[in-house]
């Protein structure tokens, strides 16, 4: 039996079970578990193996690993910061401060459209590697050229990579630092956060590599039509997930789907969110600026992923075909399983992340387990 560490408190023992019970049920490899509420830590647990640069040994209280797209949640926070300031406007075209983003008809996408996945730029016209995802300039300059594949504001289809480049150079062009920077300056390192977007060398032997999923990105659906807005957005480039493990992965700043961090970093960060814009006595973003998250960008089936999506201000949002059990709840998650909830009406913010990842893009049991045995400790 997988021993499990750290520490829950009293009422929450049954999250200790649920997240135990993934390795005899779901196969679980190594993973990590946390929950906040109220800004204290009622969960922060860990558990079983991880490969490492330098080989196998036991997941610890400190390993990271990439999350995929659960570090869309930290770039959304930057913008709303920005916002928040009175630095960005969400609404005004991206061009009042990306001036070459205007070409081939996008004078009038927003970063609003950009946040709610309905920019129409969910990938790139011309044929990419993966190698060139770590050339930040690159792949905004094609976008910055390249016509929206859809009507922008009319649909979501989520734009799985080029949402953090995107938003990354709005980032930049507002602030003048990169958007790990920013975060790094105005988030995580006031909240002592774990939590790295352009991950330096000084934390190679503590960051565990990802179990790649059977399935590729893009396949997990089944098959799709090779010229189809799903199968150019997910296959370009053939995105293999062990690439994450590479130092030249670690380095670049992929702000959709390159973060480092565990579950505890996570639900640090989102302490945050689910105080009102304050955790640890130090105020980030205003209640106001965090309400921006449920102003609704998108409503409906998803151009990209085979599922009905609510989108708020970056966030996704409870719906009909997902409900969550309070209505001022957001959430997002990563490619495998990695998963963030925050519950404004509950304080909560919860985590999970692991390194074997699951095969689809859009959920996984094994944070499931954990997160209904919170929700059911909260409500004992």
């Amino acid at each position: 039996m997988t021993e499990i560490h750290g520490t829950v408190a009293p009422g929450f023992e049954s999250v200790r079970d649920a997240f135990a019970a993934n390795w005899a049920e779901h196969g679980e490899v190594g993973a990590s578990v946390c929950a906040t509420v109220g800004g204290e830590t009622v969960v922060d647990l860990w558990g079983g193996t991880a490969t490492f640069d330098d080989g196998e040994r036991e997941w610890a209280d400190d390993t990271i690993i990439n999350v995929w797209s659960t570090t869309k949640t930290m770039s959304f926070l930057c913008c709303l910061l920005l916002a928040d300031r009175g630095e960005l406007d969400l609404s005004a075209p991206v061009a009042t401060y990306w001036p070459e983003f205007a070409a081939n008809g996008k004078e009038n996408v927003a970063t609003r459209h950009i946040m709610g996945h309905t920019a129409g730029l969910s990938g790139w016209d011309e044929p990419l590697e993966p190698s060139d995802l770590l050339d930040h300039d690159k792949i905004v300059s094609l976008h910055a050229a390249q016509a929206p594949w859809w009507e922008p504001g009319s649909a979501s289809g989520y734009h799985a990579i080029s949402q953090g480049f995107l938003l990354g150079e709005i980032v930049k062009r507002v602030s003048g630092r990169s958007l790990g920077t920013f975060f790094d300056d105005e988030i995580a390192s006031k909240l002592g956060a774990d939590f790295h977007i352009g991950t330096s060398a000084e934390h190679d032997s503590r960051i565990a590599h990802v179990i790649p999923p059977a399935a590729p990105l893009g396949a997990d659906g089944g098959p799709i039509d090779t010229d189809s807005i799903a199968a150019r957005t997910l296959r370009n480039p053939a995105l293999d997930a062990s690439f994450s493990s590479t130092p030249e992965w670690r380095r670049a700043e992929i702000p959709a789907a390159g973060g480092h961090g565990n579950a505890r970093s996570v639900a640090s960060v989102h302490t945050l969110t689910a105080n009102d814009g304050t955790a640890n006595g130090v105020e980030i973003i205003s209640p106001e600026g965090l309400a921006r998250i449920f102003d609704v960008q998108a409503e409906g089936v998803d151009l990209v992923l085979p599922v009905e999506l609510k989108i708020g201000m970056g966030f996704g949002l409870p719906s009909p075909a997902l409900p969550l059990p309070n209505p001022r709840t957001c959430y997002w998650g990563g490619w495998g399983g990695s998963l963030a909830i925050i519950d404004m009406d509950a304080k909560l913010s919860f985590s999970y992340v692991m390194n074997k990842m699951g095969d689809t893009t859009t959920g996984d049991p094994r944070g499931a387990g954990p997160l209904l045995a919170t929700y059911a400790s909260l409500l004992s």
